[in-house]
């Protein structure tokens, strides 16, 4: 079901399946919504609450208030916010892919994530990610950069041509009725394109490098999942941050890219599903 919080920044859509299993947050990535991870939430059922809001990243609908702007900070600080706001428990679960944002809170409000799981996402000093991200930067910093890449990816073909933009996120090719959705508010909506550019713009490298130093006292459980075939986000990523996590746990995933909810939703579930039940208290 979908429904509104009401943050500093103005509101924020997110959908919400309810019921009394543990609390799960799914967070998507730059130029994407919530419904990257359609099926993950099939897949875990009723097995748990998954609560899927769709974050400021150029892709959402429904307008900040005026002048608000986000960096990669302010963007994990809000992602607290949103779990403060719904009253979520520090039994919540929070999942990230493709974005890098959820390492940072762990660092800054450890108290506020009780246990994470980090699915192919920016790390170390791995930003702008492989080539989506660079031509995403690069859009950001020339006048009407984003704009006019927005208008190209209008087109279906090109969101697949190999080795650029959606196509090098993932193992197989993104659906084109998640593209279509992704691309609209980017091509329509100016202040969209804006909230976008300004984050890419206060996008700082050295941040993540600290996150990563951080992560070393978080001392709370910590999943790892990663694409072995990920051309963005390098596998051995994902083996140093369950190193350096105290209580890291690493899975690796074959056939699967950066955008693991969708090349395989069911591995991540059973992933998920796994770690929350192991993890649970007095488990």
């Amino acid at each position: 079901m979908t429904q509104q919080a009401e943050l500093s920044v103005g509101p924020l859509a997110y959908d919400d399946t309810g019921g009394d299993g543990t609390p799960v947050v799914l967070l998507h990535g730059l130029a994407q919504d919530g419904t990257v991870w359609r099926h993950v939430v099939d897949a875990l059922g009723a097995s748990v609450r998954c609560i899927v809001p769709t974050l400021p990243y150029g892709s959402h609908r429904i307008p900040l208030r005026p002048g608000a702007r986000l960096s990669p900070r302010t963007m994990a600080l809000l992602i607290g916010e949103f779990a403060d706001t719904l009253k979520l428990g520090d039994d919540t679960v929070f999942v990230e892919n493709d974005a890098g944002r959820l390492q940072q809170l762990a660092v800054e409000r450890p108290e506020r994530v009780g246990r994470m799981v980090v699915a192919g996402c920016e790390a170390f000093d791995n930003y702008p990610p492989g080539p989506a991200g660079k031509l995403l930067d690069v859009a950001s910093r020339v006048p009407g950069g984003l704009a006019l890449l927005a208008q190209v990816l209008s087109v279906r073909p090109l969101r697949r041509v190999p080795g650029t933009g959606y196509a090098v996120m993932s193992h197989r090719p993104v659906p084109y009725d998640l593209t279509d959705r992704w691309v609209e508010p980017l091509r329509k909506d100016p202040a969209a394109r804006a909230v976008l550019r300004h984050y890419l713009r206060a996008t700082v490298r050295s941040e993540m490098m600290e996150a990563a130093d951080g992560l070393r006292a978080y001392d709370r459980p910590a999943l790892v999942v990663w694409g072995r075939q990920d051309r963005m986000m390098p596998p051995a990523h994902g083996r140093r941050l369950a190193e350096l996590l105290p209580q890291g746990r690493l899975v690796e995933l074959d056939e699967c890219g950066t955008l693991i909810p969708l090349d395989r939703p069911r591995a991540l579930a059973a992933a998920i599903r796994e770690f929350v039940g192991s993890t649970a208290p007095g488990a």
